[in-house]
């Protein structure tokens, strides 16, 4: 056991690193190509001229497109190892396609970089569980290689959200499907070690988002709060039906990959015409949100054009995950929620409190995983006195959404997961 917490110790400072990596590899690529250096995707696609934000998406698929499918042409003939980390844990024998999965990030990195509507924590986590995996390979026995990638891929999510428990839970829950403790040791140890070395990295950043609630939730509160998890529940299968649907509108257009990721990304471009806040995973926006709640008719707007420009993103086949803008999804339909019962309930931290409470029940209710994802949202924004409300709503959304629909969003394509 301690000789597997010390290379869980290792896997963790790995996974940090290739987070890190990505994390800076977007930076010079943004700097690079947009002229910009915030950080931010909906800053540079403010300041870029109109036709500039058009096309920017739709290059930025096409170049990740021609690169996949030149690279699938390139390895046609030859035996195919997993390129994923769920694919790794669940169906192989810890093998790792390790040039297909670095081609398979690169391409994330450029559809990222490039302003389309997909996470960019997906290809974070990827390079994580592909550091654990060569480690492993070459210091620990076969028998365990699927744990220390599940180990890498917990301490990518912890590095990447500042969330070590929700990470480890997050393997727990979906990859292993239950609480083995025997298991759980080194998945915690590597995911702590990771957040600490983020830190390190970037000293002065605590929680992934700043929130300002000055008052806990009272009865009527936790009332409206599982209401929103009740409302989670039902659109939680209902995001994942239009995924699926967009997917399969893309799959009938019979593109190439290259010509399919360049419409995803044009769509994403003519749509950040009406709002640039279409651009990138969604975080900025969910931040801007969090410390200032826009009205109904900002949120709404917003709402419908970041959905469609994610449905065409990740529709498109665009390499990365969803599991960001679906933070964005339940945190705008939480704030429409509360702009509605706002009407006679005018209390001014309402939005805040019942959009954390739809991020919470609306990955719960993709994933079917409420206590990873109450802990997730506790731990990005520091709101644990919001715990006992959002694991209330957490349950709800997810019972609902299982009863609905039985897969989870990781059940049906996990290589777009993350």
């Amino acid at each position: 056991m301690f000789r597997r917490l010390l290379i869980a110790t290792l896997t963790g400072v790995l996974a940090a690193l290739a987070v890190a990596a990505f994390r800076h590899a977007m930076f010079l690529l943004e700097v690079l190509f947009l002229s910009n250096d915030s950080g931010s995707l909906v800053n540079a696609a403010g300041e870029l001229a109109p036709w500039r934000r058009l096309i920017t998406p739709a290059l930025g698929g096409l170049a990740a497109g021609l690169l996949l499918w030149g690279w699938q042409i390139w390895t046609r003939q030859r035996p195919h190892a997993p390129t994923d980390y769920m694919e790794a844990i669940n169906t192989g024998d810890g093998e790792f396609d390790y040039p297909g999965s670095l081609v398979k990030s690169l391409a994330s990195l450029l559809v990222v970089a490039s302003g389309s509507a997909i996470g960019r924590e997906g290809a974070m986590i990827l390079l994580a569980a592909l550091a654990a995996s060569w480690f492993a390979r070459r210091f620990t026995p076969h028998t365990e290689w699927k744990l220390w990638i599940a180990c890498g891929a917990a301490a990518g999510m912890a590095s990447a959200y500042h969330a070590p428990l929700a990470g480890s839970l997050f393997i727990a829950e979906i990859l292993f499907g239950t609480l083995m403790l025997a298991s759980l040791g080194p998945v915690v140890i590597a995911a702590v070690v990771a957040l600490l070395t983020t830190h390190l990295l970037s000293p002065g950043v605590t929680q992934l988002y700043q929130v300002q609630l000055s008052a806990l939730p009272d009865g009527a509160d936790y009332a409206l709060m599982l209401a929103t998890g009740l409302l989670a529940g039902i659109s939680g299968p209902l995001f994942m039906w239009l995924m699926d649907r967009s997917h399969d509108l893309f799959i009938r257009l019979k593109l190439s990959p290259p010509w399919q990721l360049a419409l995803g990304g044009l769509i994403v471009g003519l749509l950040s015409l009406l709002t640039p806040k279409v651009w990138g995973n969604g975080y900025s926006v969910v931040q801007g949100f969090l410390l200032a709640p826009p009205l109904l008719s900002v949120v709404a707007g917003v709402f419908i054009c970041k959905l469609l420009a994610v449905l065409a993103s990740s529709g498109s086949g665009a390499p990365g995950g969803v599991f960001t803008p679906t933070l964005f999804v339940g945190m705008a339909l939480g704030m429409l929620f509360a702009r509605l019962a706002g009407l006679w309930i005018p209390e001014a931290e309402m939005a805040v409190l019942l959009g954390l409470t739809g991020m919470a029940a609306l990955l719960a209710a993709t994933t079917h995983a409420p206590i990873m994802s109450t802990l997730m949202v506790c731990e990005m924004t520091g709101q644990y006195a919001l715990l006992p409300g959002l694991l209330l709503a957490c349950v709800l959304a997810s019972v609902l959404s299982r009863t609905l629909r039985q897969n989870a969003i990781y059940g049906q394509r996990p290589a777009e997961g993350g």
